[in-house]
């Protein structure tokens, strides 16, 4: 059934949200990545046949426009994006109840259908147990770790199936393209961009709307709207979990860019190792174009639009504008000098606009309620929310989204949990490879755009990884300066040679060969990579050593004058011993790859020096930390 008018288009909602309202109830398994491969499917699976087999009146599917496929008082078994608490996955949402089941496999199928389903009773092993109050949560909104957010860009990631249009209708889908096309001129879609605030979330934080309004000053016959989404920071999935979980917001974010910049072909640059978001980006764009939603005069209107997917093949480098486009050219993914500005040459020679998942994906909602509305969230200069990906030594991993100012202390521990093991805090490392490294004095440091910047780090894409005691902070640069090493396209000395020399010197100082002048040379080569490398990979490279060298400096010291490795972590100086706290449970034997561990049980154990690979996987296991490290 295509929707060619704009009243068809409000037809078509309405029906969704009244067959979404006909239902008794909608249980929602999480098919994200992380669920998926913890085994979701097969929890779907298992509550299909359940359902089945109890002879409920059942929906698989939600289609509103066919009245064959009504199912009165139906419950909707269904698949949803990623709920983003990855750390309670696979996660089963209930609704209209609001009820949240964490953990859970394909035995508890029968029981869910049976108890909840059926009955309208609660399974409370399944529910969330606070850790503090040892209480169990009901539903989301009890969760610290969801009431400390504020969602936007995630807003429909979890709560709808990402596959079907007719329940992206239903979440207010297309309300956003349907007033620009009815009701605003190309240039008032950029004013309220503008009047939003939003700045770019891909990392460089360039205000979108300026962005918009040059590139459409451009004369031109053909422009290109481009969406960013070759996340390739460490620990970052933001944008993979918006494209899998809301792959129509994305689409019409993109479309609105190409209505306001006069764009009538879109793209969208997905890394190779996000497959099940072009999977589900392409089922979006094909149900799109058989309803007339994407191709010529969309809606009846002079507005003809369509959206193209390339895949990228894992090059960090690629996520820098004008090296992606030359890569959609078909050409070496390298960037350019940026004197040549994309907005007026970009894709082809082009004016173009590329705004990463993220900043596409708030567009409906700034253009749906206003601009005004979305700049009351956050601070004067950094408007809105922002996703992050919360993982390494916090309790709760995840994906989170907060009000732009929170602070990183609110993120870290109201919403993330603290430390695992309630172990000290070191660090957070804040944008990845491009980022710095945050000690325990700036916690309370809000999280925006130029804060950030100014405490050595950035914002980047968003990846946040959590640090304990047991972290070498000269050992954490020398990690993000290999890993530029390896993405560096080779393009200009300064990045190619200046990161070989860098992380030559500070793989010295982990094996304890470092001198006292390696400092100074390291600051040298980090104003030679911020001076003059051609693009962000080099200029930023320097963030992640300066910052550990600014708040961390003891541990450089103590590494090149102590042989000593404070976080006990470099192997060549670090030896690991047995305690009297050891109570002969045979955890850390039985996980020595080297066998370097002898004790009998119930009894103290030791470690042979001479055989020890100093790995410290001992150290990792032990339950009663009863392992030092020295």
């Amino acid at each position: 059934m295509s929707i060619t008018k704009l009243s068809e288009l409000k037809a078509r909602r309405a029906g969704a949200v009244a067959s979404s309202e006909s239902l008794k109830r909608r249980v929602m398994i999480c098919a994200g990545t992380g669920c998926v491969a913890n085994g979701s499917l097969e929890v779907y699976d298992a509550l299909v046949a359940a359902a089945q087999k109890a002879g409920l009146p059942v929906k698989i599917e939600l289609i509103t426009h066919d009245k064959d496929s009504d199912v009165p008082n139906a419950t909707y078994v269904g698949k949803s994006g990623c709920h983003g608490f990855c750390e309670m996955g696979p996660l089963l949402h209930i609704m209209p109840d609001d009820i949240l089941y964490c953990k859970v496999k394909p035995k508890h199928a029968d029981d869910i259908i049976a108890t909840t389903v059926e009955k309208g009773e609660i399974i409370d092993k399944l529910l969330y147990k606070d850790p503090v109050s040892k209480k169990r949560k009901t539903g989301s909104k009890d969760i610290p770790f969801y009431a400390g957010q504020t969602r936007i860009a995630l807003k429909n990631c979890g709560h709808i199936d990402p596959e079907s249009l007719d329940a992206y209708l239903g979440a207010d889908g297309f309300a956003a393209l349907e007033k620009a096309l009815s009701s605003m001129a190309p240039k008032e879609v950029i004013e309220e961009v503008i009047a939003s605030g939003i700045r770019g979330r891909g990392g460089a934080g360039f205000p979108a709307g300026r962005k918009w309004k040059t590139c459409a000053s451009i004369e031109s016959t053909e422009r290109f709207v481009i969406c960013n989404g070759d996340e390739g920071d460490p620990g970052a999935f933001m944008d993979r979990s918006i494209m899998e979980g809301d792959p129509f917001g994305v689409i019409e974010g993109l479309m609105l860019a190409g209505f306001a910049v006069g764009a009538k072909q879109g793209y969208i640059y997905v890394r190779h190792e996000y497959p099940l978001a072009v999977e589900r980006l392409q089922k979006a764009i094909e149900a799109l174009r058989k309803e007339g939603l994407l191709g010529n005069k969309i809606l009846g209107s002079d507005f003809s639009f369509d959206v193209a997917i390339n895949r990228g093949g894992g090059a960090f480098v690629c996520g820098e504008s004008t090296a992606l486009m030359r890569s959609l050219e078909g050409k070496i993914g390298e960037p350019r000098a940026k004197y040549i500005r994309s907005v007026v040459k970009g894709l082809n020679d082009k004016p173009t606009v590329l705004n990463n998942v993220e900043t596409l994906i708030c567009i409906p909602e700034i253009i749906a309620s206003g601009g005004a509305a979305f700049a009351a969230t956050g601070t004067p200069k950094s408007s809105g929310t922002k996703a992050f990906s919360l993982v390494g030594k916090v309790k709760n991993t995840g994906l989170v989204e907060v009000p732009m100012g929170t602070t990183l202390q609110e993120i870290i521990y109201d919403i993330g949990g603290g430390i695992i093991k309630d172990k000290p805090f070191k660090a957070v490392q804040t944008g990845g490879p491009s980022g710095g490294c945050l000690p325990a004095s700036k916690l309370d440091l809000p999280v925006d755009f130029d804060t950030l910047t100014e405490a050595g780090s950035m914002m980047g894409s968003g990846g946040m990884i959590v640090m304990d005691d047991h972290t070498c902070m000269v050992d954490v640069a020398r990690y993000f300066i290999d890993f530029l090493v390896g993405e560096s396209c080779g393009k200009c000395v300064p990045c190619r040679e200046g990161l070989k020399q860098l992380s030559w010197i500070l793989t010295r100082i982990c094996e304890g060969k470092g001198k006292m002048e390696d400092l100074d040379l390291i600051e040298r080569l980090l104003n030679l990579l911020e001076g003059s490398s051609l693009c962000a990979l080099g200029k930023s490279a320097a963030n992640p050593v300066r910052s550990t060298l600014q708040y961390f400096r003891d541990e450089y010291i103590a590494h090149i004058e102590e042989k000593r490795c404070p976080g006990g972590v470099c192997r060549e100086l670090v030896t690991f011993t047995i305690t009297d706290a050891c109570t002969g449970c045979g955890i850390c034997k039985r996980n020595c790859p080297v066998e370097a561990i002898s004790g009998e049980k119930k009894s103290m154990h030791v470690i042979d020096q001479d055989i020890c690979t100093r790995c410290g996987a001992c150290y990792g296991v032990c339950p009663f930390d009863a392992i030092t490290v020295k």
